[in-house]
């Protein structure tokens, strides 16, 4: 039923840790493990349901992740960030949203290790909302507390994402041209112009070991911010 996606880059342990928990789910058929860059999996989950795919050149976000889909012949494609940890299963829930019209993307509640909710569904950016990012720190964020029902965002963020495989075909996937950063704003932006609907539901929850490399590593605030102007000066 669901086919789970996950890009290592030298995260090791977590990244096992996160295959066996989503072994745990039934309704995982398949996980492909992409492994992006160089590092020691021999301590990885060896299991029919996992497919390692080893990068001679290590790809951008959008790239590695379509190439996975590439792979499999699911209903449900699961992006997942390498640096996820499942409080519990959560797609039983999750799964049930594609029961409303033209739900095509679903998201569960993602949290922070020290248990407050981080800001994985927001509106979609505007020049004049991120000069007030900037100067404000706005992030156009929807405030979402752990009693809200499901709510339907503009974009989630790609640390978690649960398409229907149909849409992502018909829209082609990530857009590759998004090296690393707004990928998942842009794929979100193409769901709801092709008619989609995008649920967050936050009775599931995820908990997330967010490493911030934008915030520290000049070549990924390079990639931040031209990731930035490509969205748009695209959707301007």
């Amino acid at each position: 039923m669901i086919a789970a996606s996950i890009v290592s880059h030298g995260h090791g342990s977590m990244v096992a840790d996160l295959i066996n928990q989503l072994l745990e789910c039934q309704e995982v058929n398949r996980i492909i493990v992409t492994i992006n860059i160089d590092e020691d999996v021999k301590n990885f989950p060896k299991n029919p349901k996992v497919q390692y795919v080893f990068n001679k050149i290590p790809k951008g976000y959008g790239a590695n992740h379509n190439a996975a889909y590439e792979l499999v012949n699911d209903l449900y494609f699961c992006v997942l960030n390498p640096d996820l940890y499942l409080v519990a299963n959560p797609y039983p829930d999750l799964l049930k949203c594609f029961g409303k019209a033209n739900v095509k993307l679903v998201a569960p509640l993602v949290i922070s290790k020290s248990g407050k909710v981080e800001d994985s569904m927001r509106y979609f950016p505007t020049l004049s909302s991120l000069i007030m990012k900037f100067m404000c720190g706005n992030k156009g964020s929807y405030g979402i507390s752990f009693q809200d029902k499901i709510i339907f965002p503009n974009w989630i963020a790609g640390m978690f994402m649960l398409f229907e495989s149909n849409a992502y075909e018909t829209i082609g996937g990530f857009d590759e041209s998004f090296f690393m950063y707004y990928e998942d704003v842009d794929i979100c932006k193409r769901l709801w112009m092709s008619g989609g609907i995008i649920v967050g539901e936050p009775s599931c929850k995820v908990v997330h070991d967010a490493r911030r490399a934008s915030r520290r590593n000049f070549q990924h605030m390079r990639w931040h911010f031209m990731s930035m102007l490509r969205y748009l000066w695209r959707y301007r």
